[in-house]
């Protein structure tokens, strides 16, 4: 069989920017997401590091359909809103007028043609009326509006008739507050506009937002965006083979699937390490089986081994903290994570399991406060942001009360590590 295109293996299997060629579409979630786009609602695409969650929003929505604005673990909800509005095409100045609560308001001005800015081009300059001739239609915006207050960002796009979507990625590395007070702020555009939002994260929880405010009960949907079945996986082998014009062998096929923790990147990542191993770089000219002894769980180890310094580098940055505490509990929240099994890590490791692991070695055993081990895990995604872990490999639940690993090499990185060693490496008391 001769194949006319020819694909390159780092396009078909690698992770890139762009969307993958093998892309596979999941009823379940591409499904989902389609029907409530459809339906004008507000979204939040959740699931572990690496699971599709980008891909999925570039599969189902056209680049010209929406903006993006990538999250900052500093910004708060006024640098969120005013990045919005930078990203629709305003320019954003600090204005010298103060809000009721102090702070600077914003000067926004921009100029647009059906709600698209007219930058680099030739516009028409003055008031903030809409032009009414046929042959311009430029809307010109000048506007002093108050960075917290949804409402002004509202009255700010509504005045450039501005129609897409709003990608908000990476929403997990925001601070908590400013996580907080944008769902108080999507209430609002919900309510008072037809602004719809497309938010995505890492984490495990199904309602992030609602839980952190109530009034979004079926005013946001959650699509989950983790989960990849056996066949799925499958498929996005196949897929990949019929781009490259190669066959992998089926017992290959079926243990890179049942040791890969249902990561479709691990799935990904192996099949393009095994081809350029092997020298197989683009779409084979005829069709080629690829029948080496091949040892998917190697493969994987391999993976994860070369994320080795990053692991490391997690447990090592966390155990010191923000600062130097007395009761050290970043430190301790480590020593519970090493001490649990995989299994107790896949299904989420339970609050309560956790302050009774560190209650055994902790220098305050029983008398410690579980309020201290709360308060550590909600600020936990912070403090990754914080010391530079990205992604992110754990997350708390604060609804389930649950601490999760959301990056599944790590699972199977620890899997293949000596708990002791590292204990000892970092400090805390091993058995």
């Amino acid at each position: 069989m001769i194949l006319k295109k020819e694909h390159n293996v780092d396009d078909v299997y690698g992770v890139n920017r762009d969307l993958p060629l093998n892309y596979v579409t999941r009823q379940k979630v591409d499904g989902e997401f389609l029907v409530h786009l459809a339906q004008k609602h507000n979204i939040v695409v959740f699931g572990s590091s690496k699971q599709g969650k980008t891909s999925l929003r570039k599969a189902c929505l056209q680049e010209n359909d929406y903006i993006v604005v990538s999250s900052s673990n500093k910004w708060s909800i006024s640098q969120l809103h005013s990045s919005i509005l930078k990203e629709v095409g305003f320019k954003v100045d600090v204005s010298s007028t103060k809000t009721l609560s102090g702070q600077a308001k914003i000067n926004v001005s921009g100029d647009f043609k059906a709600g698209i800015p007219l930058i680099g081009q030739t516009s028409v300059k003055g008031s903030a009326e809409v032009d009414g001739s046929v042959e311009t239609e430029i809307t010109t915006a000048s506007l002093e509006l108050d960075p917290e207050d949804p409402n002004d960002i509202i009255r700010a796009l509504s005045k450039v008739k501005f129609e897409k979507y709003v990608v908000i990625e990476d929403y997990h590395y925001l601070p908590e507050e400013t996580q907080r007070d944008f769902a108080f702020a999507l209430k609002t555009f919900h309510e008072n506009s037809k602004f719809c939002f497309v938010i995505i994260g890492v984490w495990r929880e199904k309602n992030r937002l609602i839980g952190f405010n109530g009034d979004l009960t079926e005013r946001v949907i959650s699509v989950d965006a983790d989960a990849w079945s056996p066949l799925e996986l499958r498929e996005v082998i196949a897929s990949g083979e019929a781009l490259m014009n190669i066959s992998f062998n089926n017992q290959f096929k079926d243990e890179l699937i049942a040791n890969s923790y249902s990561s479709v990147h691990l799935v990904q990542e192996a099949c393009r390490r095994v081809c350029r191993n092997l020298g197989i770089l683009s779409t084979q000219k005829e069709h080629l089986q690829v029948s080496h002894d091949l040892n998917a769980a190697s493969v994987i180890k391999s993976i994860v081994d070369d994320q080795g310094g990053r692991y490391m580098g997690f447990l090592q940055n966390i155990s010191e903290g923000f600062q130097e505490t007395i009761k050290e509990m970043p430190k301790w929240v480590i020593f519970a994570i090493l001490k649990s099994t995989l299994e107790e890590l896949n299904s989420g490791l339970r609050l309560v399991t956790i302050s009774k692991l560190i209650k055994t070695k902790h220098p305050d055993g029983e008398s410690l406060n579980p309020g201290n081990v709360t308060q550590i895990l909600k600020t936990f995604a912070s403090l990754q942001a914080k010391k530079n872990v990205r992604p992110i490999v754990a997350d708390y639940d604060t609804q389930n009360r649950a601490l999760y690993i959301v990056d599944r090499g790590f699972e199977i990185w620890l899997g293949n590590q000596d708990r002791e060693a590292l204990l000892n490496e970092l400090g805390l008391p091993a058995d």
